[in-house]
């Protein structure tokens, strides 16, 4: 008996560090699981042991030992409490930034989102550019009622006297379908690789003319497909959780690449909807997932100009589509930092040396590789590098930091004033061509 007491004395002991530890984190991505109903459990389970640690252990009133326990286990509600309130605080400055301000910065934003009621604010008062339409919107509700939210979305841009409501999804085919149902569920363009050149372009446009349809057909103007990483070598990598490069990228051959991807966009393109090539510089080479993990591409330029960019730079000088930088570092260009954020990557390479003068948007900013490091930074740079859309997908709430980030960095003179109006030129731009 004295072991099993022991035992579960510990159990509480580092559960209830772990309950801190969630009360305190509260905000973080990797949290998102735990909101609503997961936090209302984290608090009737802390006040459930606090109860039982008081009324059923007699040790716990007579030691010191028992009495930190009890304070252990009360900490978890008010951690949440101070975490909840370190986000309104946040939300509030933030809603509070200066109209012209507010407009100016929110132009470089595309943001997920829950509820239309957590987006409608931040639409019609100018700080965002876009949101970005995924499963959780489409849950349990018809096409129908998510058309009329872009609608009304829309209407209300309208009304403010801003700039069309850029609409993005995620609907590439095979795995990455999040529309699908109700819109038709598509194989990946991987599925076209071995058929005959012809056969390939001519499916590859079709599979694009059906999204670009139903995707315009709910107000949807920019999808964030296709893949042109290069797939790997291996088909099997224990270290991708969740990009799955392997099940999306559609061949290992940059020509068949170019032209499947290239025939798909010309298709997207015809029914008025936006692609958006990613995930440059490419997956196919690295082990670590993005979603978590830093990851570096050690290979050489002219090797990758040759090989893993040649789809890139093909697609990107045959269409209108954007561009989507990942969080992947190219060690040739600029070690360590990733690509996203990267001004030797954005501005040396990619409107430098490739002239591409299109819209840059960065792959999603929760994600680990950066959101787990100094994600100010981040946000900061890849403004000061000439990127013009910056992407807070998974975990929409956290565009409230990161506008912070902006504010902030506006306010100290730590933009480049330059880079601001040269982005502005081509989102306008951009915006009248759509």
């Amino acid at each position: 008996m004295q072991i099993i007491k022991r035992v579960g004395i510990a159990l509480a002991w580092i559960v209830g560090l772990v309950f801190v530890l969630a009360g305190v984190n509260n905000n973080d991505p990797y949290l998102v699981p735990l909101r609503g109903a997961g936090n209302l459990l984290l608090v009737l389970a802390s006040i459930a042991v606090v109860f039982m640690l008081v009324r059923g252990a007699a040790w716990c009133r007579r030691t010191r030992a028992g009495r930190l326990l009890v304070i252990l286990w009360c900490l978890p509600p008010l951690a949440m409490l101070a975490a909840h309130g370190v986000f309104e605080v946040r939300k509030h400055r933030v809603l509070q930034t200066e109209p012209v301000l507010a407009r100016s910065l929110g132009q470089h934003f595309i943001v997920g989102y829950r509820s239309f009621d957590e987006v409608a604010p931040l639409v019609e008062k100018g700080f965002v550019a876009g949101i970005y339409v995924t499963r959780r919107n489409i849950a349990g509700r018809t096409a129908d009622a998510l058309k009329a939210d872009i609608a009304t979305l829309q209407s209300r841009r309208r009304v403010a006297g801003l700039p069309p409501l850029m609409v993005a999804t995620d609907q590439e085919g095979g795995i990455v379908s999040h529309l699908a149902p109700p819109l038709t569920r598509l194989p990946a363009l991987a599925s076209l690789a071995e058929l005959a050149p012809d056969e390939q372009k001519a499916k590859a446009e079709e599979f694009g003319r059906i999204h670009g349809r139903e995707l315009a057909s709910l107000g949807i103007n920019l999808n964030f497909a296709p893949v042109l990483d290069l797939r790997p070598a291996a088909k099997h990598n224990l270290l991708d959780f969740n990009t799955l490069i392997n099940q999306r990228a559609i061949s290992d051959d940059p020509a068949k690449v170019s032209a499947i991807a290239g025939a798909y966009i010309h298709g997207l393109e015809s029914a008025g909807v936006n692609a958006t090539v990613k995930h440059f510089p490419g997956l196919g080479r690295v082990r670590a997932d993005t979603h978590h993990f830093n990851a570096d591409l050690d290979t050489p330029v002219g090797e990758l100009e040759a090989t893993d960019w040649r789809p890139f730079r093909d697609v990107l000088s045959s269409t209108d589509a954007r561009l989507m930088v990942g969080h992947v570092a190219v060690n040739a260009l600029d070690p360590g930092r990733p690509a996203s954020h990267s001004k030797a990557v954005v501005d040396g390479l990619i409107r430098k040396s490739w002239n591409y003068q299109g819209i840059v948007m960065t792959d999603d900013l929760v994600m680990g590789a950066i959101y787990q490091h100094d994600v100010c930074t981040a946000v900061v740079e890849a403004l000061n590098a000439g990127v013009d859309l910056l992407l807070v997908a998974y975990d929409g709430l956290q565009f409230y930091r990161l506008f912070d980030c902006a504010t902030d960095a506006a306010a100290r003179g730590g933009l480049d004033s330059s880079m601001l109006h040269d982005s502005e030129t081509r989102l306008r731009r951009a915006l009248l061509v759509d």
